[in-house]
């Protein structure tokens, strides 16, 4: 069976929390991959950054719609979404739209079960963690060149 430990590719670029928008934009169109692993000041995983981060940054801002009764105004929507978006909106460094739940796999874990999460779960890399240290990261072309190998 094929493993992560395999097939990841081990040189893992990362982010950090305070990497600005621009220095994030500019490290996707260099290095053409789809996602960093973000990490704390010991080189730990806190979270993950896409491409689709980064793009739904750019999407309109949705208003809530709201109704005014007397004196009031309610909320028809959470206010805490749009908190939410207004921050993605605003944002100008990783931390503001990084995701925080990230899918890791185990070195062991094998190229099956890895593709099986990427399907399901909708993501294009795993990076692979013994604890909250990066070992690497996998794919979805490591995938390809796992299955085309065994």
């Amino acid at each position: 069976m094929i493993t992560a430990k395999e097939i990841m590719t081990e040189k893992v670029i990362t982010v950090t929390k305070d990497t600005s928008i621009k220095e994030l934009s500019d490290l996707f169109i260099k290095h053409k991959v789809n996602g960093f692993p973000v990490v704390d000041g010991k080189g730990e995983l806190i979270g993950i950054v896409t491409e689709k981060n980064l793009i739904e940054k750019s999407k309109n801002l949705h208003i809530p719609t709201v109704i005014a009764l007397f004196d009031a105004v309610i909320y028809l929507e959470s206010g805490k979404k749009f908190e939410e978006e207004v921050k993605r909106f605003n944002a100008t460094q990783v931390e503001d739209i990084y995701t925080s739940h990230v899918v890791t796999v185990a070195p062991d874990a094998g190229i099956h079960e890895i593709a099986s999460l990427m399907a399901e779960k909708s993501i294009h890399s795993i990076p692979v963690v013994d604890g909250k240290k990066i070992l690497g990261i996998v794919g979805k072309l490591d995938i390809i060149k796992g299955l085309a190998q065994g």
